[in-house]
């Protein structure tokens, strides 16, 4: 008896220890891709993003789930689904702190606007916006309004489930630099953050299957979840690409540039094919 109790409490002291980590990996990421406060006993024991990259598209999809409750309270107050996914976009917006906007914004700058490698990642750094960055982040952010105003025709459950898979992919997309190329400079968060791991990336990937396959099995069809998912990750090596042809590298403007081609790339995905009538 006194060797199975213990047993039992071993076996309860580990499942706690393995709460308390995923909480604090949860955290981490949390704190990585938005501004919301978060207790300071949420600190990770381990710092190395690699640790907690796993978590970044749970991360994702509550930040999702924040852009949807926008959603239906603007629904619910009566206005039209176009308002509707305005209040989304800018909940998205707010949640992140505009990080993700900023470094698409950069991105564009720098890719369009340099002829070397190293004006290319000084007009990056620039804090100012240019011409490309701001038709770059206009395009974005009609883009992303119009596909949620078109899910949400399609029901406010649909249109949840739609944002939480963007979340996640979308992070997901955003590791996609961080593993695929060296720091692009020695110095910012492209250089704290990767080289990733393979194998937290391969992790961060299971994390976002199992969120589209949950999501797709409530509401949006696992088929078709996955194929959102799938184009999220296409839409991002496509800038990874761009960014090793035209930086030689990754920054932080990449990575956030990688998250927002993969969020506006899973929306999409999810019209394509769709009955919305």
């Amino acid at each position: 008896m006194k060797l199975g109790a213990a047993i039992d409490s071993e076996r309860r002291a580990r499942a706690a220890r393995l709460a308390a980590r995923a909480w604090r990996d949860f955290a981490a990421s949390l704190r990585f891709f938005s501004i919301l406060p978060l207790p300071a006993s949420a600190e990770p024991a381990n710092p190395a993003f690699s640790d907690y990259a796993w978590a970044a598209p749970l991360a994702g999809a509550l930040i999702g789930l924040l852009a949807a409750v926008a959603l239906v309270i603007a629904v619910r107050l009566g206005l039209p689904a176009s308002l509707a996914a305005v209040a989304a976009v800018a909940a998205l917006v707010l949640v992140g702190g505009g990080l993700h906007e900023d470094g698409l914004a950069d991105f564009a700058d720098g890719l369009c606007g340099g002829r070397s490698r190293d004006e290319r990642l000084a007009i990056m750094r620039d804090s100012r916006i240019g011409a490309f960055g701001a038709i770059a982040l206009t395009l974005a952010l009609v883009t992303r309004i119009a596909a949620i105003a078109a899910l949400a025709g399609s029901g406010g459950g649909r249109a949840a489930a739609a944002l939480m898979l963007a979340g996640a992919a979308s992070r997901l997309g955003a590791l996609v630099p961080l593993t695929a190329l060296a720091p692009a400079r020695e110095d910012g968060l492209g250089a704290r953050a990767g080289p990733l791991a393979p194998a937290a990336f391969l992790a961060a990937a299971a994390t976002t299957t199992v969120v589209a396959l949950i999501v797709g099995l409530a509401a949006l069809g696992i088929v078709r979840a996955l194929f959102a998912a799938a184009v999220a990750a296409a839409a991002a090596g496509a800038i990874a690409l761009l960014a090793r042809r035209r930086l030689g590298g990754q920054t932080g403007d990449v990575a956030g540039a990688a998250q927002q081609a993969a969020e506006i790339a899973a929306l999409i995905g999810l019209l394509i094919g769709a009955d919305l009538t």
